[in-house]
Parts: structure tokens; sequence; C-alpha cells
């Protein structure tokens, strides 16, 4: 699949259960491991868990199928691994308590962290 499309699936699975402070990051040559990662944070736990829930089943939807989900129905912070898309959704003590932005932000690299543009982003959500 189409990492602009993977995205897409990500990010409207998030913004329709109502996810908050979506961040996208580029961490091509970074990491091998993916090519986006996207921050979201949710209200509660159960809020999480919908969220997170939410991604694999529109994923599932489109074809693809999740390489695996990290946390659980009672974790801050669920990851949902869609190949080339890392998908975080966390409480935003969870977030803030580990900073993936920042913590990506300061990773020596040529290519250096790339926040997408703003015609790539969505409005962060408040």
């Amino acid at each position: 699949m189409h990492i602009d499309t993977l995205k897409s699936v990500a990010l409207d699975a998030l913004e329709e259960l109502k996810a908050r402070d979506i961040a996208q990051l580029d961490v091509t040559g970074l990491t091998d491991v993916a090519d986006i990662m996207l921050i979201a944070s949710g209200t509660s736990t159960r809020h999480v868990a919908a969220l997170a829930q939410n991604v694999v089943e529109k994923a599932k939807t489109a074809g693809l199928s999740p390489r695996g989900v990290e946390g659980g129905d009672n974790a801050d912070w669920v990851l949902v691994d869609l190949s080339d898309v890392i998908v975080h959704i966390m409480l935003p003590e969870a977030r803030a308590l580990y900073d993936l932005e920042r913590l990506w932000a300061d990773l020596p690299s040529d290519t250096g962290l790339r926040e997408l543009s703003p015609r790539d982003e969505p409005a962060r959500m408040s």
C-alpha cells in the first residue's frame, strides 16, 4: 500500500474518534523501522484503546493487516505498527513523559527530523 494512503487511513481513523493533538513526524533516514510516525493523544485509557482499535479496523478494511499492536485496554500508550507508518496513541501524561517528538528531533542525522509540511499535516486537534 502506498505510504500516503496508509497515512491517510490512520489519520482518518484517529480523527473519526476525536484523537487530540495529532502530530506527524517524517523519520525517513532516521530509522529503518518506518517512514512516518503519527502521535496522538486520547482522553482516557478507554479512549486510547478505542482509537487504536479503530486504526486497526480501518487498516484491515483497506486491505492491510497491521504487523502488531502493543499495549492494551488499560494502557496509557498503545502502538499500532502499520509497517511504514507507526501510530503512537497516548494519554497526555505519558506523551509528556516520553516526549517522542523531542526524542526524534534530538537524534543526530544528516537528514534531520522533518515535520511534515502544513499541506501534508492536518490541523492539530485541541
